[in-house]
């Protein structure tokens, strides 16, 4: 995704989560995402730095490593039922 690795659902290989400048990157909604945006220095993805953020990625910093298996089972969860 992006250039970046990745780790994608075996259907359709769509991908749900990336790393991306010492974070990573789940494609989220509802409660996971708002609960993902809350954490200190996370923020929606703008892979370009342009002001065009994917508006259900959001960009989760190393200090919160410890839910990042969560966040990623919700997108992959949300990935899978699209």
């Amino acid at each position: 995704m992006f250039g970046k690795k990745c780790f994608t659902t075996g259907k359709g290989r769509k991908p749900f989560v990336s790393f991306f400048q010492d974070c990573m990157v789940f494609e989220l909604t509802g409660a996971d995402h708002t609960q993902a945006l809350i954490l200190e220095g996370a923020h929606l993805f703008d892979p370009s730095g342009k002001g065009r953020a994917m508006k259900e990625w959001v960009q989760v910093p190393f200090n919160h490593v410890v839910a990042w298996p969560s966040f990623s089972d919700a997108a992959h969860r949300h990935v899978l039922s699209l």
